[in-house]
């Protein structure tokens, strides 16, 4: 049987409502619109029960899961591969608060693999669209003790330590585990995470769920992942030169850098057999073209370029990609 070649693919978004969402995944990035409080699409996922499916060309319906085990390191590079086998190491979506985000905090990779068997989730944000003056938290205003902090959360002034910045399109931050954070009221932002939905929730306004009752806080389990330090490192400064790849983050999880095509310009991209390349578009249109075809990607679109494709060529007049390697 002859195996079918790889090429470009694109995944079936996989949307979550949630008691915060809004409806900018319909209005802004043409997502499918399935009701008013829909917070998150999962664009590529590897998550067990959230499988990506393929929605373009020859592999349509196929699993990602399925598609690891069959292409192996074709797929997603020979390292890769050997370091996390038929596991996919990332998880990429978009998100729309239309309210709120809970203040929370993601275990690291050595505690969530001792209490959950699984990774700990270090992640980036790039805000996407944001409403004037919709802010965002990362961590405390200044460091504090473990006992300073939970005195705030018995007196329900958590509020007053923590950092809180007004966000714009093109911001970009760095969510190391251990790092309290949250998205707030009218950010639509691009997520690049490590495949692991481990949250701890430790703030949540008082707020109901879907249910009547108050959400669940973690308080507990959060005591040990919070980085209690005062960080100052959580925003990306980084060059935006067109028609190149600027670096955004470069950590042990992932490397994301931005590419601003500008003026009918082609981009050569050269693929290195050790990784797989992720491409987020966060702004305009553009067409992928490959040894047999082309492929179109716009805004709120993602694709998922085999680590076995050896070169490819992005052609577009005002596009802005993230692209994602390990």
């Amino acid at each position: 049987m002859i195996e079918e070649k790889l090429y470009p693919l694109k995944f079936a978004p996989i949307l979550k409502t949630k008691i915060w969402g809004g409806e900018k995944l319909h209005s802004v990035l043409g997502k499918e619109k399935i009701g008013n409080k829909i917070g998150e699409s999962w664009e590529i996922s590897g998550v067990d029960g959230d499988f990506s499916v393929v929605e373009n060309g020859s592999l349509r319906g196929k699993s990602l899961k399925n598609l690891i085990l069959k292409y192996k390191e074709k797929l997603v590079g020979t390292s890769i591969y050997a370091r996390y086998k038929e596991n996919f190491p990332l998880l990429v979506k978009f998100i729309d608060a239309k309210e709120n985000l809970s203040v929370q905090v993601h275990p690291d990779d050595e505690l969530a693999s001792k209490r959950h068997d699984t990774l700990g989730k270090t992640e980036m944000w790039y805000i996407v669209q944001a409403d004037p003056e919709a802010k965002i938290i990362t961590g405390f205003q200044n460091g504090i003790t473990k006992e300073g902090y939970l005195s705030h959360l018995k007196n329900e002034s958590l509020e007053e330590i923590l950092n809180k910045e007004v966000v714009e399109s093109g911001d970009a931050f760095y969510i190391k585990a251990g790092l309290i954070h949250a998205i707030g009221a009218g950010v639509l932002l691009a997520e690049i995470q490590e495949t692991s939905d481990i949250t701890y929730r430790i703030y949540d306004y008082n707020r109901k769920g879907i249910d009547g009752e108050k959400r669940e806080l973690h308080t507990q389990l959060a005591l040990d992942a919070i980085d209690y330090s005062n960080n100052d490192d959580y925003k990306i400064r980084y060059n935006s030169k067109e028609n190149k790849l600027n670096s955004l983050v470069d950590c042990a999880y992932f490397t994301t850098q931005l590419l601003h095509l500008k003026e009918d310009y082609s981009f050569n991209l050269p693929i290195h057999s050790d990784s797989f390349v992720i491409l987020m578009c966060v702004e305009g249109s553009a067409v992928i073209e490959y040894e047999d075809g082309n492929e179109n990607i716009k805004l709120g679109e993602c694709m998922l370029i085999p680590a076995d494709l050896k070169e490819l060529n992005i052609s577009s007049n005002n596009c802005k990609l993230l692209h994602v390697t390990i």
